[in-house]
């Protein structure tokens, strides 16, 4: 090749070298127009130059004849896209309109989503939506609202519904654990006052009441759930993130969406107020007959709502595992269901209201292995100031210990976690003063002391030992002389026997107990003093709360295990 063949074949987009035959279906090499024009084959399974596709390789033809030169005078090196490019360009942008048109349906989708969600001012009474690097507290809202559609045939037609179930969610700041905390409805509890947002955008103040039930925190005097939030709050001490309610419609759809879900009853059981009539044994339920399963009370357990709260938690537990199986996570069709059920059926608060926030809130509870999901109710006992008791009150100690173990992050379930440093062991002689034996609660005597804790605790605790404990020699002594971080328990070395027994009730360490001297109580008798420090929780509450030991009448269960009704 010459040097003018040379350089108009450096002029010359390699690309465009490389033409199809249209004879062949094969990418061949054209030279430029001062060299010889007759095709040269190119290698039929060699890459083309970059921007160049080869097609399969088809079946080779006889070349075709030279053409004449006054043709190849006229033949110009390829200047036009070739037919070959003309269809990768085509079927370039029919793709590329593919998928914009796939991102366009996506987007759609999402906006109808976002359409289907309800959501209520939070009024304040949120921590202002979840965080992601932080424990998780959404309230759980179930309501028996009467009014819209799907909501009448229940009895109380009408009705702007109550609080009816209501569960506490807490999820682990490092989401090795959770805790779904039942309240009963029926718990005798004081309503705050509760500012509520009105359509005008003022704000309306519901005064609040004592006494009460917990169920009219909701839906009574105009009250939102963001008086129920307000409500747990001052009950428990913990203050939620957010609130999501559901309503009958709820039940139905979401089982529905998931294909059923599994139950099991240790008896047959015919409810005419819930309408379930299902026989002893394993079943998958949804719609209508799930409704009624969870509404059920008076055929199963006592027969009252503590009953029932255990029946919903079963219900709940198979409906998480079902929601996390692959059955359900690989199937785009119940994936799309779930969608279209969740934001139907759920009201939010505000800080929740896009199917964004929601995502990523379900990204978060989707970290959590279901076996460390544990299902607990507030404990509770029959409100004695009833001569036939229909509601309930708190269990002094017990409840506030649960209540303390969630504020403070503890597991209700044995987590193996990773320790950053090892705890120090207390030395031999702190450790000692917990070991050997022990008095009766009734030859225990004690003064109390507060000194440090809120008004009021040396009472309400010596009610709690004398009443609950059998320490019926204690005596309330006032207060202490100056504050302590701690509380401690003081005591002449022939009274350990009674130290060792009192601080295994109060929950006392080694360290706690402080060897010292005795003083004489209101008898003359000689008794041991026990202050009350800034650490002091509540009347009964454990003074290890945060141990790690829910209470041993908890009544509770991990989501991991089927537990067949009775």
């Amino acid at each position: 090749m010459d040097a003018q063949g040379r350089g108009q074949a450096e002029d010359i987009d390699p690309a465009d070298q490389w033409v199809l035959n249209p004879d062949t279906g094969d990418y061949e090499l054209r030279l430029p127009s001062s060299a010889p024009q007759s095709p040269v084959p190119g290698p039929r399974r060699s890459t083309p130059p970059p921007g160049r596709e080869v097609p399969a390789p088809r079946r080779r033809r006889a070349a075709p004849e030279e053409p004449p030169p006054e043709r190849r005078d006229r033949r110009r090196p390829a200047k036009k896209k070739s037919k070959g490019k003309r269809i990768l360009l085509w079927t370039g942008g029919t793709m590329a309109f593919v998928i914009l048109a796939v991102g366009t349906a996506g987007y759609l989708y999402l906006q109808h989503l976002n359409d289907n969600i309800d959501s209520l001012p939070d009024d304040g009474a949120s921590t202002g939506g979840f965080s992601k690097d932080q424990a998780i507290n959404i309230l759980l809202i179930g309501t028996d609202k009467r009014t819209g559609s799907g909501n009448d045939g229940y009895g109380d037609k009408g009705s702007a519904g109550h609080a009816d179930t209501t569960i506490l969610l807490h999820v682990a700041k490092d989401r090795s654990n959770a805790t779904a905390l039942s309240i009963p409805r029926d718990l005798i509890v004081d309503v705050p006052d509760c500012p509520t947002t009105q359509e005008d955008g003022s704000t309306k103040v519901i005064p609040g009441s004592t006494g009460v039930r917990f169920n009219t925190s909701l839906g009574q005097s105009d009250r939102t759930p963001s008086c129920t939030m307000r409500t747990v709050t001052e009950l428990t001490g913990v203050k939620p993130d957010n609130f999501m309610v559901a309503d009958f419609n709820a039940v139905k759809t979401l089982s529905s969406a998931v294909g059923g879900v599994k139950v099991c009853l240790a008896k047959d059981i015919n409810d005419p107020d819930s309408h379930l009539n299902l026989p002893a044994g394993e079943h998958t339920i949804e719609g209508e007959k799930a409704l009624a399963f969870v509404r059920t009370r008076h055929s199963v357990g006592f027969g009252g709502d503590l009953s029932r709260i255990e029946l919903q938690q079963q219900f709940l537990s198979s409906l998480m595992r079902q929601l996390k199986s692959n059955d359900t996570l690989t199937s785009p069709t119940k994936m799309v269901k779930l969608a279209e059920a969740g934001t139907e059926a759920l009201t939010v608060d505000s800080k929740l209201d896009s199917i964004g926030k929601l995502k990523d809130l379900g990204l978060e509870l989707g970290k959590l292995d279901t076996k460390n999901l544990t299902f607990a109710t507030v404990p509770v006992v029959d409100n004695p100031a009833e001569p036939k008791p229909v509601t309930v009150v708190l269990k002094e100690g017990s409840a506030q210990q649960v209540f303390d173990m969630v504020k403070n992050d503890v597991s209700f379930t044995e987590v193996k976690k990773k320790e950053k440093e090892k705890q120090k062991k207390e030395d031999a002689a702190v450790a000692a003063r917990l070991e050997g034996e022990k008095s009766e609660p009734g030859e225990i005597r004690v003064r109390l002391l507060n000194g440090g804790a809120s008004s009021g605790s040396a009472g309400r605790e010596l009610t709690y030992l004398q009443n609950e404990e059998g320490v019926t020699k204690s005596e309330n002594a006032g207060n202490a002389p100056a504050d302590l971080a701690k509380t401690t328990l003081e005591y002449a070395p022939d009274q350990a026997d009674q130290a060792r027994a009192l601080a295994g009730i109060l929950g006392l360490s080694g360290a706690a107990m402080k060897p010292g001297e005795s003083v004489t109580n209101s008898q003359g008798l000689p008794t041991m003093t026990l202050t009350l420090g800034k650490d002091f929780k509540g009347a009964g509450v454990k003074l290890d709360a945060t141990s790690g030991k829910a209470p041993e009448d908890l009544q509770k269960s991990t989501a991991d295990k089927v537990e067949c009704a009775k």
